[in-house]
């Protein structure tokens, strides 16, 4: 693979559950890349299949209900779509990690905190606990955690929820991944220990150069830490672009709702109601017909009965709109 090639190409995923009432698809072919030392967004409201993407990715959608299908998955340029799951818990932890959303429920309560984040190591590089509590010490260094020897031996419940999260990221990090996906890291944090979690994970990726996948409904989060970003909705990508591309100019509905509904201070007057998308990310055993969002969108047309592709609206920046389509008709101010 070449310095240029992505750490992850992912093409054609798509993920079906099983159930008394047929199959559902809760991602529907879905693609897109991550660059190397890159951080790459996946945005959209609850529902809309970030963490299923990530859940797809790292083989952990349980079977038999859950189906996984790709084109492909490159990562680093060998295809793990298609392994069995004993050769992919080879890899998971070692070339691919991740960090999930509520560190006290992926945690074993019951355990020390040492053991759990070196657990990669035995399984991994077989090192004895020495050597491994010695590398979980310098994890616990690198990440932040302070006093990182008292810590060792704590439990999750003696830990504050900033630390941890620390300790979750200190996991993903061990076997020094090339990809870390981190779903809400900082979900239910303080606003203080939120932005210390993201310097931690932004100067990691420039120390370490880990790629990083960050999952969050939040585009705050994405403005400040993404270098391109995937809008998602109803298990489907809906745009993509260079993070700067995406706030200057939004070109799908959706996108523009979300930014939209971002609360700003100067209209935060209680005589004002603050701007919100109608309605709700659809049922995905009953989808509407054409385009998912249509339902909710100001902007549909009758061409929205049919499922649009997406289509390229600038340089590597593509939306799921017929409004872009040659002929449509854009709405007052809009621009190509």
């Amino acid at each position: 693979m070449g310095a240029d090639d992505p750490i992850l190409s992912v093409r054609g995923l798509r993920t079906e559950f099983s159930g008394d009432r047929g199959d559902v698809r809760v991602l529907d072919d879905v693609s897109f890349d991550v660059g190397r030392g890159k951080i790459v967004g996946l945005v959209g409201e609850s529902g809309s299949g970030k963490s299923m993407t990530a859940l797809s990715l790292m083989g952990l959608v349980p079977r038999p209900q859950g189906n996984v299908s790709a084109s492909s998955i490159l990562l680093d340029g060998r295809d793990i779509s298609k392994l069995e799951p004993a050769a992919m818990r080879r890899i998971r932890g070692r070339d691919i990690a991740m960090v999930f959303q509520e560190p006290m429920t992926s945690l074993n309560p019951v355990r020390k905190v040492w053991e759990q984040v070196g657990e990669p190591l035995a399984i991994h590089q077989g090192l004895g606990r020495s050597a491994i509590r010695k590398r979980v010490l310098d994890m616990f260094d690198l990440v932040g955690i302070p006093e990182p020897k008292t810590r060792l031996d704590a439990y999750p419940h003696q830990l504050s929820g900033g630390l941890r999260q620390r300790a979750m990221i200190a996991m993903g990090l061990i076997c020094e991944p090339k990809l870390l996906i981190a779903d809400e890291p900082t979900t239910a944090l303080d606003v203080t220990t939120q932005a210390q979690i993201l310097r931690l994970m932004r100067d990691l990726r420039d120390r370490v150069g880990t790629s990083i996948i960050m999952i969050t409904h939040d585009l705050g989060i994405i403005a400040e830490m993404c270098d391109e970003v995937n809008v998602m909705y109803a298990g489907q990508m809906v745009e993509q672009a260079d993070v700067f591309d995406l706030f200057e100019r939004p070109s799908h509905p959706y996108t523009r709702g979300l930014l939209a509904s971002i609360p700003r201070a100067t209209v935060a007057r209680a005589a004002r109601r603050m701007p919100s998308i109608p309605g709700m990310v659809p049922n995905l055993a009953k989808l509407p017909p054409g385009c998912r969002f249509a339902p909710r969108c100001s902007d549909a047309m009758p061409q929205c009965q049919r499922p649009p592709d997406l289509l390229p609206v600038g340089v590597g920046h593509s939306a799921r709109c017929w409004l872009h389509s040659a002929g449509a008709a854009l709405p007052e101010g809009e621009m190509r």
